[in-house]
């Protein structure tokens, strides 16, 4: 059975190349040229991969790749203008894959959905990190607190996911900086703060109990009470 790709992209002559392409190679392909019914149509159907431009009518396409993300996991590859940086981060933020910008080589497109399908067919179900009643499943991208979805931001997912796996060690902003936000961030030092006030909302005061602890002067560290 060919794998299948949704194409969500508004310039028809485009994507009327690009399917050409695709079934050449042999995959199925469908086409949707708005961004609402290109959401509505990728939460109804099972695709091994979804080809999505940002400029598109009805919903942007980062919008549908948001609302996406609340319920499928489901491969993205971003279609960007060239200039578009801010996008790019955006869209990874928010979940996608990868990326290529406009125009390509439709070689580099066709390659870049090889690799991700490739890692696709390699990597089991699920991969849970737990703690307590927390579940952190960093190949679907969910979180859980009691068997009841958390819905967190790229970043806010990375910042937990970094925690659990240094649960017990109390790490400095830096440290969180440096392996969350990454070693080029060059914003203030308080978006730590800021982000782990987001994940005790989310968590802790949500489902009242108490995993992101202060040590004053230092940092945090995650551990159960």
């Amino acid at each position: 059975m060919p794998q299948s790709v949704l194409l969500i992209e508004d310039e028809e002559a485009l994507a009327r190349f690009v399917e050409l392409e695709l079934v050449h190679e042999g995959y199925s392909v469908e086409k949707v040229y708005d961004g609402r019914e290109g959401l509505q149509t990728a939460l109804a159907g099972n695709y091994d991969l979804i080809l999505l431009d940002i400029m598109l009518p009805s919903l942007n396409g980062l919008e549908v790749l948001r609302r996406l993300r609340r319920e499928k996991h489901t491969p993205v590859i971003l279609l960007t203008a060239r200039d578009a940086v801010m996008d790019k981060v955006t869209g990874l933020d928010m979940g996608a894959d990868d990326y290529i910008t406009k125009p390509f080589a439709i070689e580099e497109l066709l390659a870049r959905i090889r690799v991700l399908l490739r890692k696709q067919d390699k990597v089991p179900e699920s991969d849970l990190k737990c703690m307590g009643d927390i579940a952190l499943d960093t190949l679907r991208h969910t979180v859980t607190v009691r068997g009841e979805e958390v819905l967190l931001t790229g970043r806010e997912f990375k910042l937990l996911e970094y925690m659990m796996e240094n649960a017990g060690i109390v790490l400095s902003r830096e440290t969180l900086l440096t392996n969350v936000w990454g070693y080029d961030y060059m914003g203030e030092t308080n978006v730590v703060d800021v982000y782990i006030r987001y994940l005790r909302q989310k968590i802790d005061e949500t489902y009242q109990i108490k995993t992101l602890h202060t040590v004053r002067g230092v940092g945090y560290v995650m551990k159960m009470e």
